[in-house]
């Protein structure tokens, strides 16, 4: 039984949800507007102030696809009514981030500065030189522009430089010792 796609998701206030014959869920809210197709197997229902998610049967394939839908139809009206974010911190002598209208420029210990565009629906925002925050409403976008950009320079385990997320914990080793 899946404890999660049992759950129904309630609505937020300025957030309107719709399925198509196709079941195609389509979410509009104040920050935007999503859309994810979801597998025939799944029935959705929108009721009241309520998203239920339902499945046919109790087959190992249609059970596995319960809870991801749900989750999916979850963070779609979260993304389009709060949004999502990640923060990136950058430790290391001389590494900084700065903005360049829809460009983050990174100089992080490389003989040139690295240069990353912004996807559509993503966007950067630089606090302080030290600081990145991608922001963007869909969840999937968010998490994988933020690893986009850690993985140019991740965190390495002997001083801790590099960039990595704000709430991460790298895990140190020790230097050589003098014999």
């Amino acid at each position: 039984m899946s404890r999660i796609g049992n759950l129904p998701i309630e609505i937020t206030s300025g957030v309107t949800v719709t399925v198509d014959d196709n079941n195609l869920v389509k979410v509009k809210g104040p920050k935007g507007e999503l859309s994810q197709p979801i597998h025939q197997d799944i029935k959705v229902k929108v009721e009241d102030n309520l998203v239920i998610v339902e499945r046919s049967s109790d087959a190992k394939f249609q059970k596995s696809l319960h809870g991801l839908s749900r989750s999916l139809i979850a963070n779609m009206i979260e993304g389009v009514s709060k949004g999502f974010q990640k923060n990136l911190d950058i430790n290391g002598v001389g590494y900084r981030a700065q903005k360049q209208g829809k460009k983050l420029v990174l100089t992080i210990g490389y003989s040139h500065p690295v240069e990353i565009e912004e996807a559509d629906g993503v966007e950067f925002e630089v606090p302080a030189p030290n600081k990145v925050i991608v922001k963007g409403i869909d969840k999937q976008k968010v998490g994988a522009m933020a690893a986009k950009v850690r993985g140019t320079r991740p965190p390495e385990p002997y001083k801790g430089k590099g960039i990595k997320y704000e709430n991460e914990r790298i895990i140190r080793k020790e230097g050589k010792t003098g014999a």
